[in-house]
């Protein structure tokens, strides 16, 4: 079993080990792809644009895109979504959907092989676990406009309170802010409690 994956240095390092059975092949552009005849394509760096989605649609093999903030209805493709994160592609059970079930009998060997389980679930905007750290964190960022508290009492309290691995600030560092804000705006526009709070939106402005 063959599968490419198209990933940075830090996606690298979130890989999973996989067993013997899967070969991997790291590639850095779309553009290398076409040496490889893999079992699955995986693309760690998924942007929603025409160019990238109209490439991957003509591989002849399952494509998983790391897609938290766009829907396959939304994109018009026939991929499977999974929730690649930084942080949360670690976790034993990996979030996903498709709309298209033959796929789920292709590529759940796949992630059987990386000792991950796949969750499967709706074709919705932020899976679950993504869409209540989102929140958390757009909370943590009202508490911080109010002067309720600074970012590393926040990060102190939540770690100390809930157990949580990270606090909500040093959540949207590993994120990073901007697929946080873009995530809490597609939200929004489904419900408007979910849109993003001033401070976090005058921080994004300042990150490079």
């Amino acid at each position: 079993m063959h599968i490419v994956v198209l990933g940075d240095e830090k996606a690298k390092k979130e890989w999973p080990q996989s067993n013997e059975v899967l070969s991997i092949s790291w590639v850095t552009d779309l553009h290398s792809f076409k040496n490889f005849t893999p079992d699955a394509f995986f693309d760690l760096g998924f942007t929603a644009g025409n160019d990238r989605v109209n490439f991957l649609k003509t591989l002849k093999t399952p494509v998983i895109v790391n897609s938290v903030t766009e829907t396959l209805n939304t994109i018009q493709a026939p991929f499977i979504r999974i929730n690649a994160w930084a942080g949360f592609f670690k976790r034993e059970i990996v979030e996903a959907c498709t709309l298209d079930d033959s796929l789920k009998e292709k590529i759940e060997p796949i992630f059987t092989a990386l000792n991950k389980k796949i969750k499967w679930l709706p074709d919705t905007v932020g899976f679950i676990t993504p869409r209540i750290i989102a929140m958390i964190i757009n909370e943590a960022y009202h508490a911080l406009g109010d002067g309720v508290s600074t970012k590393e009492e926040i990060d102190t309290a939540m770690k100390l309170g809930t157990n949580y691995p990270y606090g909500p600030f040093e959540w949207a560092s590993l994120i990073g802010l901007r697929n946080i804000e873009l995530l809490l705006n597609n939200l929004g526009t489904i419900n408007q409690k979910y849109f993003p709070a001033t401070a976090l939106i005058n921080e994004t402005k300042e990150w490079p």
